[in-house]
């Protein structure tokens, strides 16, 4: 299983500035990852992943 900054490297989300600059929807993102398989999480988070993407892109 990838942990979570895997998963934001794999959906083109900086990890590390999302963290710090967003850390309560980080962790609770993170937490949610940890106990859904990847797939469901990304159907469950779609639209607040693009989000996340156009906010924090990974250059």
């Amino acid at each position: 299983m990838i942990s979570f900054k895997e998963y934001c490297d794999d959906k083109k989300i900086n990890a590390e500035i999302f963290e710090k600059k967003d850390n309560a929807l980080y962790k609770e993102l993170s937490e949610l990852f940890l106990k859904v398989h990847p797939q469901s999480f990304t159907v469950q988070k779609k639209f607040l992943i693009n989000k996340i993407r156009r906010k924090y892109p990974l250059l």
